[in-house]
């Protein structure tokens, strides 16, 4: 890495950003799945090492514009109030508490569990990034067009890899790629186009939707993630709940469960045998199993882990070992529980809690058709994204997470945005007006 030239770029952008912040957001937005890695470190923690991107140094340059933007115009603010403040503060202060007690009884070694809480910082700060600097529905929906843009450009890229036989996965993920990560993704975004394509009244529009929503299923496929598979069951029952077009939803839905043996066919067999693998243990590998079945190696071992982080979190109820500080697992909620013990597992419930509870309340409250469908794909999104938790770290994932507070930030904000004659693409605003009164 030729640091002279990335300190210059950083000035560049931090001088670009003081004078329109707006512009940073979009770096922001497309470097969120299309960032180069710069290198790595040795292995802080969990056998991971270091991985530096130019979305972190990005990010860095970004808010500290805005910061030093802040400081100078105190009319700006630094945090607007929002339903999120209180639980984002508690859950954070939660996890850097039981870290910090992890330091100093020994649970926790290295800059590992540093670094980690500093990861899970780093996507609020996107979110508040995004909510301090939305002034109308024009701008919020240019947002959304970019961060659709940058799926589409993603989705294209994941498309090419599927002849190589392989697991799809983001771009610049390494040598091994993270597949997971790649399906929660899109698990998300579909979510968003499926939200806004039930709820439009246009046929434009909605064709526009489910022209992209066709277009990640795609990739979305080949990861041949289970537990991005899962998320999709919870986010369409969602749908169907919360959707002024439940009929059409719960309709469809019930055609294909009758329908299943047969639309199972037309899957690729990877995907088919991904799924029925599932159900195949391993001669000499550790098995559980449920009744007469047993269940592979990879299923296995998450219950394994999540019986040892039970085991595990009677030891250390209240804050538990820190984090980093007890053995890796890929399930969001033993691991949160074990980490942070019982005060950072309710802190952790309570932020899920109020997301949701602020995507419901935006979505009752939007009477633009395509807003109400972009706050019903975020809480179907979150949702789905909580059975994606079930086999994955999703809530700890930068790339899932940076995504999702986007999508959150625009979603709680814009009901307190002035409301007039606003659309998808794009919207007629006037500047903001009453913000979360």
């Amino acid at each position: 890495m030729d640091s002279p030239l990335v300190l210059a770029a950083a000035l560049a952008v931090f001088l670009v950003v003081f004078v329109k912040t707006e512009i940073g957001l979009y770096l922001v937005i497309f470097s969120m799945l299309l960032s180069p890695q710069f290198g790595a470190g040795g292995a802080i923690a969990e056998s991971r090492r270091i991985v530096l991107r130019s979305e972190d140094i990005l990010l860095l340059v970004v808010a500290l514009s805005w910061l030093a933007k802040t400081a100078m115009n105190k009319e700006l603010g630094l945090a607007v109030k929002t339903p999120l403040n209180r639980p984002i503060l508690a859950y954070v202060a939660a996890t850097a508490i039981a870290t910090l007690i992890g330091y100093a009884t020994g649970t926790v070694a290295g800059v590992g569990g540093f670094f980690y809480v500093l990861k899970y910082v780093e996507y609020f700060v996107v979110y508040y990034m995004v909510v301090n600097n939305l002034v109308d529905r024009r701008q919020a929906w240019r947002f959304v067009t970019a961060a659709f843009l940058t799926a589409v450009i993603v989705s294209l890229i994941g498309m090419t890899q599927i002849p190589s036989g392989q697991r799809v996965s983001a771009p610049f993920e390494g040598r091994e790629g993270e597949p997971n990560t790649f399906g929660g993704y899109l698990l998300l975004l579909m979510a968003m186009s499926g939200g806004i394509a039930l709820e439009t009244l246009r046929l434009r529009t909605r064709a526009i939707y489910l022209g992209l929503l066709g277009l990640m299923s795609i990739p979305f496929m080949f990861t041949l993630s289970r537990t991005s598979y899962v998320g999709v069951i919870p986010a369409a029952a969602v749908m169907a709940v919360l959707s002024s077009r439940r009929r059409v939803m719960v309709g469809t839905l019930l055609a294909l469960l009758v329908a299943s043996p047969v639309v199972l066919v037309f899957f690729p067999d990877a995907v088919t045998k991904r799924v029925r693998y599932t159900f195949e243990p391993e001669r000499g590998q550790p098995t559980v199993r449920l009744g007469a079945v047993g269940l592979d190696p990879s299923t296995s071992a998450r219950l394994i882990s999540i019986q040892q982080a039970l085991q595990g979190w009677t030891h250390r109820p209240i804050f538990g070992y820190g984090v980093t500080g007890f053995a890796f697992m890929d399930q969001q909620f033993a691991r949160t529980l074990v980490e942070t013990g019982l005060v950072g597992f309710v802190t952790f419930l309570a932020l899920i809690w109020a997301v949701l509870k602020a995507g419901v309340g935006s979505f009752r409250a939007l009477t633009a058709p395509e807003e109400r469908g972009l706050a019903l794909g975020f809480v179907a999104g979150t949702v789905g994204l909580l059975g994606h938790a079930i086999g994955a770290n999703t809530f700890i994932i930068v790339r899932i997470m940076e995504p999702f507070w986007f999508f959150a930030a625009i979603v709680v904000a814009l009901p307190g945005l002035a409301q007039e004659e606003p659309a998808p693409l794009p919207v007629t605003g006037a500047r903001l007006t009453g913000r979360f009164a």
